[in-house]
């Protein structure tokens, strides 16, 4: 008989490499506000989907790994790339300006709260104690973090408040089928595929409504795009797959409650912003929602023969 010992939590490593996944995504939010300067939203946004699910599936391709198979797989991945990519990133960039930076946080900030009870349903995955305190402390924090935004002087629109919401309901949907795809397909093919599909009705959108030859095509567009790309985006979300292959989605989500940390952080430090108390506060109250959400449970024994 071997017993083996279970610990319940996120291990050291997988912590560090959820943060490095926020502190990749926090930095798109600057790299979006300059690239929408010099392109339209929908085109940007198809433009980063391509950047980075074309960079994943040449890397894939390198690499030999295998395709994905099976019409279901394929399915799925059609799924997660219209609500997560088309939805989610087509929702991100069209409220640009339309929503005070405040509201803009909290609404967006909805999406774990919304992976939680879509979890619940479809991944079986229900919330205990440590978790629904956990999610319930980071949201705390981030309406705090909010706050100071809300006096911003931006009017919020109706249609920028859905595109938000819109938004913040396709990443958790995307969320949740990514973590069914975990252990089907390749990371990398999934990943790169679920990007490239996503993109399309972007594309498409965009061509609809927008003229692609308003894009001031620069040097520093050109920076922007391959790092918003390939870096907060190809690199965040193969690390983000990667983790969903070995723990819950829920636990992990409370982590993207950081993102708006971090954006605050490189707010204060490369472009001069101020962080008040309020702020602080709400910083403190996430970090504590997280380590809550993180922290090793107790050691539970299995028996096997």
């Amino acid at each position: 008989m071997v017993q083996v010992e279970i610990r319940k939590g996120i291990a050291p490593g997988d912590v560090g490499r959820l943060v490095l996944v926020m502190f990749l995504w926090a930095s798109c939010f600057p790299l979006i506000a300059v690239g929408l300067t010099m392109a339209p939203p929908l085109t940007f946004a198809a433009l980063r989907s391509f950047v980075a699910g074309g960079g994943l599936l040449l890397l894939a391709l390198a690499l030999r790994r295998p395709w994905p198979r099976g019409w279901a797989v394929w399915l799925t991945l059609w799924g997660v790339g219209f609500s997560l990519t088309s939805i989610g990133f087509g929702g991100m960039f069209l409220a640009g300006g339309l929503v005070s930076p405040g509201l803009a946080t909290v609404l967006a900030n909805i999406q774990p709260l919304i992976a939680a009870v879509l979890a619940g349903f479809i991944l079986g995955e229900m919330l205990g104690p440590r978790r629904r305190w956990g999610l319930l402390l980071g949201f705390a924090g981030i309406i705090l973090v909010a706050l100071p935004g809300f006096g911003s002087g931006v009017n919020s629109s109706p249609a920028g408040v859905g595109f938000i919401l819109l938004g913040a309901v396709g990443v958790a949907v995307g969320n949740v089928l990514l973590k069914r795809l975990a252990g089907q397909v390749d990371i990398l093919m999934a990943t790169g595929w679920q990007f490239v599909l996503g993109g399309i009705p972007l594309l498409l959108l965009a061509q609809q409504f927008e003229l692609p030859a308003q894009i001031e095509w620069n040097i520093l567009f050109v920076i922007v795009l391959l790092a918003l790309g390939l870096l907060g985006t190809s690199l965040a979300f193969v690390l983000w797959f990667s983790l969903l292959h070995r723990s819950k989605l829920n636990r992990l989500n409370t982590f993207t409650f950081l993102t708006p940390v971090f954006a605050l952080m490189i707010g204060a430090l490369f472009f001069g912003e101020s962080l008040g108390l309020v702020e602080m506060g709400g910083i403190v109250l996430i970090l504590l929602g997280v380590l809550w959400v993180s922290r090793q449970g107790p050691t539970a024994s299995l028996e096997v023969s």
